[in-house]
């Protein structure tokens, strides 16, 4: 199951692009990812944080728990607040590890990517109309900065 993960496991930094939405607006932030797995390879754990001008804007702690049969569930804690009811559940669509988050404030879309030469893409999107529509909210770029 560790193979589940490996490719996320690291130290991982990037240029995130940012979409104006109704919480902010456009912009580009660096985000910066130390990403570890535990318990045998059933948990990655992300501690993540991004900057704007050099000043922090969001941070958040995520755990991913790989389920055998049912796919990936993510508990994520954010310093805007969200907590979690329940997990969010993801699944491979392709190449791509996709999890969709719900709570009182809508749902957000996470698309993980890998690609060539230690790097992977995020993409973040939000809907407000329970998926009918999406509006994207990030995109990015990692590259892996140590193993």
């Amino acid at each position: 199951m560790t193979d589940t993960w490996q490719w996320m496991a690291g130290r991982w930094e990037g240029e995130e692009r940012i979409f104006a939405t109704r919480w902010g607006p456009e912009g580009s932030a660096r985000g910066f990812i130390d990403a570890r797995i535990e318990l045998g390879g059933r948990l990655l754990v992300q501690e993540y944080r991004a900057e704007r001008g050099g000043q922090p804007v969001l941070q958040a702690h995520a755990v991913f728990v790989a389920e055998p049969g049912r796919g990936v569930a993510l508990f994520w804690f954010d310093s805007y607040g969200f907590v979690p009811q329940e997990p969010a559940p993801g699944e491979w669509l392709g190449d791509a590890l996709e999890v969709v988050r719900r709570s009182p404030r809508g749902q957000t879309r996470h698309r993980y990517t890998p690609l060539e030469a230690e790097s992977f893409r995020l993409e973040l999107a939000s809907s407000f109309d329970q998926g009918a529509s999406w509006e994207p909210v990030m995109q990015a770029t990692y590259q892996r900065i140590d193993a």
